[in-house]
């Protein structure tokens, strides 16, 4: 018997972290194919990754929800991949999870030909029918 605990003990033990190395992997994975679409301005892979009660703030200062962020890619439209003037990805990604609720900070990375800016950004992100979306984003300009 004693046999038995210590082997369900030592095989949670070693299940949990996989189990959120795996939640993370999604997570990176949200997040990569996010970056891909918000430097096409593809609408369709915005409103899978934005939640519906999205609360948004902006480098510019401004707060908004989906519905807003959402008329805005579509009336700016999708970028061809060879006409994209600034690409995005993510440095220094760090994540946290709790259940059904993960925080994710990165250094946002736009690339043009001429300059590279940063951006911090925060993400909370909520599981839904097994799905992660991002129900409260902000970003602030990195300072030089």
């Amino acid at each position: 018997m004693k046999y038995l605990v210590t082997l369900a003990l030592t095989t949670l033990l070693f299940i949990l972290p996989l189990t959120a190395n795996a939640t993370e992997q999604q997570l990176l994975q949200r997040l990569d194919a996010f970056l891909y679409g918000a430097s096409i301005n593809d609408a369709e892979i915005h409103n899978d990754f934005w939640h519906s009660d999205l609360i948004y703030t902006s480098s510019a200062g401004t707060r908004f929800g989906k519905a807003e962020l959402m008329q805005g890619v579509r009336e700016t439209g999708p970028v061809e991949e060879s006409a994209v003037s600034t690409w995005y990805g993510a440095e220094d990604v760090n994540i946290r999870i709790f259940d059904n609720v993960a925080l994710l900070t990165f250094k946002l990375v736009g690339k043009t030909d001429e300059l590279t800016e940063y951006y911090l950004n925060s993400g909370t992100f909520v599981r839904e029918n097994g799905k992660w979306q991002a129900i409260n984003w902000h970003a602030t300009k990195a300072a030089d």
